[in-house]
């Protein structure tokens, strides 16, 4: 099935123009809001298909929220898909930071205005930290995961370089695929009781994605 003969790149842009203007709190919250909005709600993409590109994009430079949004609106849309859904995961926010930076230059030093940004910083901590557990709800699927994600954790507050945590992680999903006979049974190995899932998570493996884990590419680039 093509996705653009069921997702209509109207609806595309309406959904990506949504997501520019609400995803508040960084990266992980933004690519928590994204999976909510095109997995979850709209049963565009797969739950599978999403962290396969959400782990692709965390390992390359750059900030990994745009250039989620950038594949996946290329995934449903081909180019023209993935650069308007760039353009407008970036544009709302670049307009909001220049209304609201001029408001701060001319008012900033106000009690009140202080005060403002004084509330709103807990706020944000809230979103980032709702939108952590949400992600990790999804990927930490057992011991071994959670054991990785701590040690990275571990790693970072010890002064570790990103890319060598990154590097370790890597070779420890490669050592789990060479322990098993395939990729699937590397997961399932260590990814303990499954079933005790959420009602949630059960509706999105039991739905009809418009976008699965085995509907090729757009021929863009193949």
């Amino acid at each position: 099935m093509q996705a653009t003969s069921v997702i209509s790149l109207l609806d595309s842009l309406k959904v990506w123009l949504k997501i520019g203007l609400i995803s508040f709190g960084g990266p992980a919250a933004q690519i928590a809001l994204m999976h909510r909005e095109l997995v979850e709600k709209r049963r565009w993409i797969s739950d599978g298909r999403f962290l396969h590109a959400l782990n692709y994009c965390m390992v390359l430079p750059g900030p990994e929220a745009q250039q989620l949004a950038t594949y996946l609106g290329w995934l449903t849309h081909g180019s023209l898909g993935g650069i308007l859904a760039g353009v407008l995961f970036v544009l709302p926010s670049l307009a909001i930071m220049i209304g609201v930076g001029s408001v701060y230059v001319m008012y900033g030093q106000l009690p009140e205005v202080q005060a403002l940004l004084y509330g709103i910083k807990p706020a944000v901590l809230a979103i980032v930290l709702a939108a952590c557990i949400r992600l990790g709800q999804r990927v930490l699927r057992g011991p071994f995961w959670w054991a990785i994600a701590i040690g990275a954790l571990c790693g970072l507050l010890l002064g570790f370089s990103f890319i060598a945590i990154i590097s370790a992680a890597a070779f420890l999903g490669w050592l789990t695929h060479l322990l098993s006979k395939t990729p699937l049974q590397g997961l399932e190995i260590y990814s303990g009781n499954r079933t005790g899932i959420s009602a949630a998570e059960r509706k999105i493996q039991s739905a009809n994605f418009v976008i699965d884990d085995h509907t090729p590419s757009p021929k863009t680039i193949r």
